[in-house]
Protein backbone atom coordinates (compact mmCIF):
# COMPACT_ATOMS: atom_id res chain seq x y z
CA UNK A 1 0.00 0.00 0.00
CA UNK A 2 2.85 2.42 0.83
CA UNK A 3 4.60 1.09 -2.32
CA UNK A 4 1.54 2.49 -4.17
CA UNK A 5 1.07 5.36 -2.40
CA UNK A 6 4.81 6.82 -2.92
CA UNK A 7 3.98 5.56 -6.99
CA UNK A 8 0.88 7.76 -6.84
CA UNK A 9 2.96 10.71 -5.52
CA UNK A 10 6.00 10.03 -7.74
CA UNK A 11 3.70 10.50 -10.69
CA UNK A 12 2.14 14.08 -9.05
CA UNK A 13 -1.43 12.05 -8.75
CA UNK A 14 -3.40 12.30 -5.30
CA UNK A 15 -5.13 9.28 -4.14
CA UNK A 16 -8.87 9.62 -4.52
CA UNK A 17 -11.14 10.73 -1.61
CA UNK A 18 -13.16 8.28 -0.49
CA UNK A 19 -16.72 7.69 -2.15
CA UNK A 20 -18.80 8.48 0.98
CA UNK A 21 -16.90 11.90 1.27
CA UNK A 22 -17.21 15.20 -0.59
CA UNK A 23 -19.99 18.03 -1.47
CA UNK A 24 -23.03 17.58 -2.87
CA UNK A 25 -26.04 19.80 -3.58
CA UNK A 26 -27.83 21.33 -6.25
CA UNK A 27 -27.58 25.37 -8.21
CA UNK A 28 -29.86 27.33 -8.83
CA UNK A 29 -30.68 30.87 -10.72
CA UNK A 30 -33.07 33.77 -10.40
CA UNK A 31 -34.67 35.79 -10.95
CA UNK A 32 -36.06 34.21 -14.02
CA UNK A 33 -38.95 36.86 -14.85
CA UNK A 34 -38.54 40.48 -15.22
CA UNK A 35 -41.19 41.63 -12.93
CA UNK A 36 -42.46 39.41 -10.19
CA UNK A 37 -45.47 39.76 -8.81
CA UNK A 38 -47.52 38.39 -5.31
CA UNK A 39 -50.24 36.56 -7.75
CA UNK A 40 -47.84 34.84 -10.29
CA UNK A 41 -44.68 34.16 -8.55
CA UNK A 42 -41.41 32.81 -9.97
CA UNK A 43 -39.34 31.29 -8.05
CA UNK A 44 -35.74 30.04 -9.14
CA UNK A 45 -34.94 27.62 -11.37
CA UNK A 46 -32.92 24.87 -11.24
CA UNK A 47 -29.28 25.63 -13.16
CA UNK A 48 -26.63 23.21 -14.90
CA UNK A 49 -24.00 25.44 -14.17
CA UNK A 50 -20.53 24.71 -13.27
CA UNK A 51 -18.07 25.20 -9.70
CA UNK A 52 -14.09 25.70 -9.58
CA UNK A 53 -13.27 23.39 -6.30
CA UNK A 54 -10.57 25.07 -4.34
CA UNK A 55 -8.02 23.80 -1.69
CA UNK A 56 -6.82 26.33 1.63
CA UNK A 57 -3.83 27.67 -0.93
CA UNK A 58 -6.15 28.44 -4.30
CA UNK A 59 -5.62 25.53 -5.96
CA UNK A 60 -8.11 23.71 -8.11
CA UNK A 61 -8.85 20.10 -6.96
CA UNK A 62 -11.73 19.69 -9.02
CA UNK A 63 -13.99 21.19 -11.31
CA UNK A 64 -17.91 19.98 -11.40
CA UNK A 65 -20.69 20.53 -13.68
CA UNK A 66 -24.94 19.99 -12.28
CA UNK A 67 -26.72 18.09 -14.27
CA UNK A 68 -30.33 19.59 -15.88
CA UNK A 69 -31.50 19.30 -12.53
CA UNK A 70 -29.10 21.93 -11.01
CA UNK A 71 -27.83 18.64 -8.98
CA UNK A 72 -23.91 17.73 -8.64
CA UNK A 73 -21.80 15.77 -6.26
CA UNK A 74 -17.77 16.19 -6.18
CA UNK A 75 -15.73 13.14 -3.71
CA UNK A 76 -13.44 15.07 -1.86
CA UNK A 77 -11.15 14.49 1.03
CA UNK A 78 -11.84 16.01 4.54
CA UNK A 79 -11.13 19.63 5.00
CA UNK A 80 -11.92 23.23 3.91
CA UNK A 81 -12.56 24.30 0.08
CA UNK A 82 -14.37 27.45 -1.76
CA UNK A 83 -16.37 26.66 -4.56
CA UNK A 84 -16.12 29.40 -7.38
CA UNK A 85 -19.21 29.43 -9.12
CA UNK A 86 -18.18 30.16 -13.15
CA UNK A 87 -20.15 32.12 -15.56
CA UNK A 88 -20.47 30.85 -18.82
CA UNK A 89 -19.72 33.74 -20.32
CA UNK A 90 -17.11 35.21 -18.42
CA UNK A 91 -17.51 39.20 -17.34
CA UNK A 92 -20.88 38.51 -18.14
CA UNK A 93 -24.37 36.88 -15.94
CA UNK A 94 -25.40 34.57 -14.43
CA UNK A 95 -22.63 35.31 -11.48
CA UNK A 96 -22.59 33.73 -8.58
CA UNK A 97 -20.63 34.23 -5.06
CA UNK A 98 -17.90 31.76 -3.43
CA UNK A 99 -18.67 30.07 -1.07
CA UNK A 100 -16.10 28.07 1.84
CA UNK A 101 -17.01 24.75 2.83
CA UNK A 102 -16.39 21.96 5.34
CA UNK A 103 -16.34 18.49 4.50
CA UNK A 104 -15.84 16.07 7.28
CA UNK A 105 -15.03 12.48 7.04
CA UNK A 106 -17.65 9.91 6.16
CA UNK A 107 -20.35 11.97 4.65
CA UNK A 108 -21.45 14.94 2.02
CA UNK A 109 -21.55 18.16 2.61
CA UNK A 110 -24.86 19.73 1.39
CA UNK A 111 -24.58 22.88 -0.07
CA UNK A 112 -26.91 25.41 -2.00
CA UNK A 113 -25.09 27.64 -5.18
CA UNK A 114 -27.25 30.49 -6.48
CA UNK A 115 -26.81 32.19 -9.45
CA UNK A 116 -27.74 35.55 -10.39
CA UNK A 117 -29.60 35.77 -13.53
CA UNK A 118 -29.03 39.60 -13.37
CA UNK A 119 -32.25 39.95 -14.78
CA UNK A 120 -33.79 43.15 -13.36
Amino acid sequence: MALAMLSLAACGLRPSAPASTGVEGVMTIGPTCPVQRVDQPCPDRPFAGEVSVRDGSGGEVADVHADAAGHFRVDLAAGTYQLVPLSPHPGMPPFGKPQTVTVVPGQYTQVTIEYDSGIR
